[in-house]
């Protein structure tokens, strides 16, 4: 099975970098929510707070929003934006 790779770069003058797996998985699904953003209960996903680590340590912006909820076990949930103006390059694939 192949990894999911994306490369990027932070703009305007950002080195060039690329997530994998995951993490990269994680960036894809932030760019396209845009302003929206992601929550673990909207965008199932087993780690979101370390894929957020994660891109956070290459350089990304990633807003955390705490919301409540209610329901049989009610409490709080993040939702997380990408706030930094990324320009996604390309998808590659795992071996090249």
């Amino acid at each position: 099975m192949k990894k999911l790779s994306v490369q990027f770069r932070i703009e305007p003058d950002g080195q060039m970098q690329i997530a994998k797996g995951r993490d990269a998985w994680a960036l894809l699904k932030l760019e396209k929510a845009g302003e929206s953003g992601c929550t673990p209960i909207t965008t199932p996903g087993p780690r979101w707070s370390a894929y957020v680590f994660n891109l956070r340590g290459m350089g990304l912006i990633i807003e955390t929003i705490y919301e409540s909820h209610d329901g049989p076990f009610p409490g709080t949930h993040a939702r997380y934006v990408l706030r930094t103006p990324s320009l996604m390059i390309e998808n590659l694939e795992a071996g090249r």
